[in-house]
């Protein structure tokens, strides 16, 4: 993409992240999707932003979003789409927590090539570009436009051996889970919720984020795209084997994820 492109991507995802912490502040109403999960004004009104400024920024590129899918409303992808979750964490928001995000992912090949991972509460805006980095920005308050900003470049740590620190799902932890951190030879593990977790191991504080429950692509494109430009990966987990690297456009299987486990830097 175009450096232009991606200067408005980056200050889209403030812009929608202003948008939720509307809500976040003043109040909002809870409602229930087909599939049982949770939405609010804040998931919808961040997606209808996001869409319309893709659609000026990229007109050629196609959006797989999460409220639009819910509604059934799936565009053909091709080989190159983004994938937006414009309020992932949504019951961490609903519950008054602090780690929601906002998502945005571009797809080629079925591999996340950026992303773009936006905390509205704390400001800090999170980019990972295949073959030119990962780094992390604060945003200050007054700020619509991260160009004011310094970017600090973010690079996984080279994973131990043993007592390497875990990060895990807040809301989605299980006693499977539990069990594999110890295979994984984790001596602690930090609970986080949304895309932070992928974020934190671009940080280099964890070392490897397992995942056993269900996820769907547009919760994970973006933070994966920001690890793998930092050095990290993220391979499918089944069979309590490690297999290829996770993938996206599984049309398939309703765009939904296999157990995975992401990894700071490998050796």
């Amino acid at each position: 993409m175009q450096a232009a492109q991606i200067h408005a991507l980056l200050n889209l995802a403030i812009a929608a992240g202003a948008v939720e912490m509307e809500f976040y502040r003043n109040g909002f109403t809870e409602q229930k999707k087909a599939d049982g999960s949770s939405v609010t004004q804040a998931d919808e009104q961040a997606e209808k932003l996001i869409l319309q400024a893709l659609a000026e920024i990229a007109p050629d590129i196609p959006v797989l979003a999460e409220e639009a899918a819910s509604a059934g409303h799936i565009p053909e992808l091709g080989d190159r789409f983004f994938l937006v979750d414009p309020l992932d964490g949504t019951r961490e928001f609903i519950n008054g927590s602090d780690e929601f995000t906002v998502n945005i992912a571009l797809i080629e090949n079925g591999a996340p090539v950026m992303g773009i991972v936006y905390t509205p509460v704390y400001r800090k805006l999170y980019f990972g570009h295949m073959g030119h980095g990962a780094w992390v920005k604060q945003i200050p308050a007054s700020a619509e436009d991260h160009a004011s900003t310094q970017a600090v470049p973010l690079t996984c740590r080279t994973v131990p051996p043993c007592d390497r620190i875990a990060v895990a799902s807040r809301s989605h932890r299980s006693p499977e889970t539990d069990a594999l951190l110890l295979e994984l030879k984790a001596s602690g593990c930090t609970p986080a919720g949304s895309s932070l977790k992928f974020c934190l191991v671009a940080e280099g504080k964890a070392d490897v984020y397992p995942r056993l429950g269900r996820t769907m692509e547009w919760d994970t494109g973006a933070g994966h795209g920001v690890l793998i430009a930092a050095g990290g990966s993220v391979h499918c987990f089944d069979d309590k084997r490690e297999g290829e690297s996770l993938t996206y456009g599984k049309k398939a299987r309703g765009f939904d994820n296999p157990h995975f486990i992401a990894w700071g830097a490998r050796v």
